[in-house]
């Protein structure tokens, strides 16, 4: 038998059982569909949330800190050290504190963080109105802080607030003094980054440094390849402080995120293995109500090889033809679970974000289960069908 002609043969279900085929099909679908889409919000949740946190450069960057040691201490000569150590290309250091903002007569209070403009590029934040500072009187500040002076984000970029913030820094004696700088000239907003539980204003760096401060929270350190990333980590602990990188956190974050995107699945394969069950039903009853055709078909010279190619390519016919609807379906299903979440979001002032996204692979991994999962569900009703005897098969009604 040609292979157009078992294709020909297997399209005949459609014709003769069409309602009991489509709804096998459908049985399918909607298995291969709750699958993509369990297995798609597994990967929506984990673009959304690492697309964040995650740019090229954030990647081949460190985190240095003094640790909770007070022998240790990150200051000038600290960071002109790490500067000259091989491999390291960028350093771009943190002064916090406590601070102050006030707009509109009202006050509230929050961090400081005292930085250059390439800490957002290291850190991989980014603006959702504005853009970073690139002058002095300039700050970037986090939507909690902006619900301090009751300012909406997309209105605050423009608007001029007042700071006073309380920076400690170590006196001669080694005493640790708080200097108050309190600027009688107000700051102008320029960016807003989204942070809805601290209260964060970003100020440049040299609006504290110039006041003597030679103390840093931390300090990011640019590598530049991350094949060396481990060799200079490795050489900034030997000098008593901290490190970490965004980079293992975010490993630690994709092995979790397979897991949840395992388990998501499992849930999916409940509804799969019962559209399989059903699948086998159909292909069942499709032998026994065909078993006359069959005897007519091996007595006109139809091999065992044949009868049996003829049935596993109608089961996975049905199979692939259940994948291509259960996509649909699960596509379906995600762009309007995405449409409501979006929808909540904007009434409520979030984000709007994509949590549910199908890799291409994945999809192409769909479509070829749902055909294996045909082929299997159809291997014994199609040795059952080649193992007929032609004349018992001729006798039956």
């Amino acid at each position: 038998m040609r292979l157009g002609d078992a294709l020909s043969l297997s399209t005949r279900m459609f014709k003769t059982r069409p309602l009991r085929t489509l709804l096998t099909i459908l049985g399918v679908g909607v298995g291969i569909g709750t699958v993509l889409f369990l297995v798609s919000l597994g990967y929506g949740l984990q673009n959304a949330i690492l697309s964040r946190i995650t740019t090229a450069d954030s990647l081949l960057a460190l985190d240095v800190n003094p640790g909770t040691s007070d022998l240790i201490r990150l200051d000038n000569a600290s960071l002109q050290k790490i500067s000259q150590i091989e491999h390291v290309i960028e350093i771009s250091p943190v002064i916090t504190a406590s601070a102050q903002i006030s707009a509109k007569n009202l006050t509230g209070d929050g961090i400081m963080y005292a930085v250059n403009p390439s800490f957002f590029r290291l850190s991989g934040i980014e603006t959702i109105f504005g853009e970073f500072f690139s002058g002095e009187k300039e700050i970037v500040i986090s939507t909690a802080a902006l619900q301090l002076i009751n300012m909406e984000p997309k209105d605050s970029v423009g608007q001029e607030v007042n700071l006073t913030y309380f920076v400690p820094r170590i006196n001669e004696d080694g005493i640790e003094e708080v200097t108050i700088f309190e600027d009688i000239a107000p700051y102008k907003i320029v960016g807003v980054v989204r942070d809805d539980l601290e209260s964060v204003i970003f100020v440049p760096l040299s609006n504290v440094s110039d006041g003597g401060t030679d103390s840093y929270l931390e300090t990011k350190v640019k590598v530049s390849d991350s094949a060396y990333m481990l060799d200079v980590r490795n050489k900034i602990m030997e000098m008593g402080f901290f490190v970490s990188a965004l980079r293992d956190t975010i490993e630690q974050a994709t092995k979790i995120f397979k897991v949840i995107q395992i388990i998501l699945g499992l849930f999916g394969m409940v509804a799969l293995i019962v559209s399989a069950i059903g699948m086998f039903n159909t292909m069942t009853v499709m032998l026994l109500e065909r078993t006359n055709e069959i005897g007519i078909m091996r007595s006109i010279g139809v091999s065992k090889k044949d009868i049996k190619k003829l049935f596993l390519f109608e089961s996975m016919l049905m199979g692939f033809l259940g994948g291509v609807g259960g996509i649909i379906l699960g596509f379906i299903g995600g762009e309007i679970a995405n449409f409501i979440m979006n929808l909540l979001a904007k009434n409520f002032g979030g984000q709007a974000i994509d949590l549910f996204e199908s890799p291409l692979w994945f999809l192409l991994v769909i479509l070829g289960s749902s055909a294996f999962i045909g082929f299997i569900t159809g291997v014994f009703p199609a040795r059952r069908a080649a193992k007929l005897n032609p004349l018992d098969a001729l006798k039956y009604k």
